[in-house]
């Protein structure tokens, strides 16, 4: 005896189960969704924080046609925002200040500038220094904490340093080598 059971096989179609489901579970009400980050003007700064360097923003909203931007995105620091950001503030300012008179001097010896950061509290072990061109250094510090990483350039016009929070792929400080 042949049994034909036709329990509608083959009649679902594709979202219907998820129909049903926001249909039985509607979202509930007063529920936010997450936003951007507010920044705020942190001590010692004018009433606008300052705006995000150009290597953490996207110079345009249009994708690029080539997917460079995008298979590069990893590479790209995530910026520190609300109270993160003032903190990064004060460790990039105590950086700059910790330098400065290397620079005056015009001492761009990679072991001084690592030294001198030592000198802040950071484990030699959390501290990169290196020639960076002719006549500068460059530092990476990863200070295991809010914030997380400082880096920068010291050269004979100025020192320039940046705090940021890692990298989207990345565990630590240093830029990852592969992406997605």
């Amino acid at each position: 005896m042949t049994v034909l059971l036709a329990a509608g096989c083959g009649t679902q179609r594709t979202g219907d189960t998820a129909d049903a489901y926001r249909r039985s579970h509607p979202t509930p009400t007063g529920i936010s969704t997450p936003s951007t980050p507010a920044d705020f003007p942190c001590p010692g700064e004018s009433s606008k924080p300052t705006e995000p360097t150009a290597a953490t923003t996207p110079s345009s909203t249009v994708p690029p046609t080539d997917h460079y931007a995008e298979n590069h995105g990893f590479r790209v620091p995530i910026p520190l925002h609300g109270r993160n950001r003032c903190d990064g503030l004060t460790v990039v300012g105590r950086v700059k200040s910790a330098l400065e008179p290397l620079r005056r001097r015009g001492d761009f010896a990679p072991d001084n500038v690592r030294d001198a950061l030592t000198g802040l509290g950071y484990a030699a072990g959390k501290v990169q220094a290196y020639q960076d061109g002719s006549s500068g250094v460059g530092f990476l510090i990863d200070i295991g904490a809010s914030p997380w990483c400082v880096e920068g350039t010291m050269s004979s016009e100025s020192t320039k340093a940046d705090a940021f929070g890692g990298y989207p792929d990345g565990t630590g400080c240093e830029p990852p080598s592969g992406g997605h």
